[in-house]
């Protein structure tokens, strides 16, 4: 069984920066797609950033491109978001993904098997 816990959430103002981490339990990561989404209030739950296992590269989405960057350590089965130039549209409940295997792109909350609890990230204007 796989087990997602994020951590590193929190309140800032706008243009400040947020690391989030999301440690895994149960498998090795180096074998798993890993993504973060987010979800605002009276919204739905919406693709950040993801990582492909087989190539180790990130890929993001344009709301987001220039600002975010994502990053895993294997060894740590953890994998990171940081969040630059933060802005009050980022306000929102932030959850870590995992999938198992893959040779695509994946952007679809359907797509991912294995989920964390999300952490909140508020930023003030």
């Amino acid at each position: 069984q796989v087990q997602l816990v994020e951590s590193g959430g929190g309140l800032v103002q706008a243009g400040d920066s947020l690391r989030l981490s999301c440690a895994v339990s149960g498998r090795t990561l180096s074998s798993y797609a890993t993504a973060w989404f987010r979800q605002a209030p009276g919204k739905e739950r919406e693709f950040v950033a993801a990582i492909r296992w087989n190539t180790g590269m990130p890929y993001y989405a344009d709301s987001v491109k220039g600002r975010f960057l994502l990053s895993r350590d294997n060894a740590k089965n953890t994998y990171y978001l940081q969040m630059n130039s933060l802005k009050p549209e980022d306000t929102a409940v932030y959850y870590c993904a995992a999938r198992f295997g893959g040779f695509t792109y994946y952007y679809t909350p359907n797509e991912y098997q294995y989920w964390g609890s999300g952490t909140q990230v508020t930023v003030s204007s």
